[in-house]
């Protein structure tokens, strides 16, 4: 689940709006294809193994761009850049293991809890204000999940995976915002892959490592490619238009998630979960809905 990550820094002015979109639903559609190779893997490796792959074909993308000396590869924060790094490989690993127990459709719809939690988080994290109608967004998001994951005596405890994902995830996205203040995109880029790389490999002996067939590193090639791809994608999607414009497009997820994980993996899932990931939705859109107002009456308040 990396679609809401805004790596560019705020306050970038839009430049071709409509390129902007393009370029973010198609790194959309990207992730989608990215997950479902992480679940397809997940179950042929071990998860270390994946996630491994994940980061290490991702640096290897980043070779030429540390040639060309365009990536500035000391940040003014390493350690926050390794906190971030952290937080993201925890979530690639959640959501991979989480892949191995429910369906593509589910885990990504709890996922998206990641926004409201960081409404939340942005309060006592970042010292920003979070009115009650964002609160009561905050609230019945949560309640989406409940109702997805439906708790009690039959619930299966991997449903408690992409809900800690989702936790992971919002801070990830706080550290990103805090170092988006001081350091380029590029070099968050970097530290997105070596970062990964080194937390990675630190666990593999941990694991049974596998060798994989010729398609097997075909595929484990693929995912990090894609991951590295689909990431620049998205920070080329911010330098076109800003984030007010972008963030209900990342949305489109779940409009792609739904048909993959019913036609490659034959996971359709309940009516019950559909609801609850419809209410998730529907609370992060009226969460960005009123970020967009609260900007507007700054930039009203400001012009007085």
């Amino acid at each position: 689940m990396t679609s809401m990550t805004t790596a560019a820094r705020p306050g970038v002015q839009a430049g071709l709006p409509s390129r902007g979109i393009a370029l973010i639903l198609g790194a959309v559609i990207l992730f989608v294809v990215m997950d479902s190779l992480g679940k397809y893997l997940g179950a042929r490796y071990p998860i270390w193994q994946v996630v491994w792959a994940r980061y290490a074909f991702h640096m290897l993308l980043m070779v030429p761009l540390l040639a060309s000396g365009r990536v500035i590869m000391r940040p003014a924060r390493p350690g926050l850049q390794l906190f971030r790094s952290l937080m993201l490989v925890s979530v690639t690993s959640l959501f991979y293991t989480a892949l191995q127990f429910m369906p593509l459709p589910v885990a990504s719809s709890i996922g998206f809890l990641a926004p409201l939690l960081m409404t939340a988080l942005s309060m006592p994290l970042l010292g920003e204000r979070v009115g009650p109608r964002r609160w009561a967004a905050v609230v019945v998001g949560f309640a989406g999940v409940l109702i997805v994951i439906r708790p009690g005596p039959d619930m299966h405890p991997a449903m408690l995976l992409p809900l800690l994902m989702a936790v992971c995830y919002a801070l990830y996205q706080i550290s990103t915002r805090v170092l988006s203040r001081s350091d380029n995109s590029l070099t968050t880029l970097f530290w997105t892959a070596i970062g990964g790389l080194v937390i990675s490999s630190a666990m593999l002996p941990f694991g049974n490592w596998k060798t994989p067939d010729a398609e097997g590193w075909v595929m484990l090639v693929s995912l990090g490619v894609i991951g590295c791809v689909s990431h620049m994608m998205l920070i080329r999607a911010y330098a076109h238009a800003p984030a007010a414009v972008l963030a209900p497009f990342t949305y489109t997820q779940l409009v792609w998630a739904f048909p993959a994980g019913w036609i490659v993996f034959g996971d359709v899932p309940d009516a019950w979960s559909l609801v609850g990931g419809a209410v998730i939705v529907a609370s992060g859109l009226y969460v960005w809905h009123r970020e967009r107002v609260r900007a507007r009456a700054a930039r009203e308040a400001a012009a007085v």
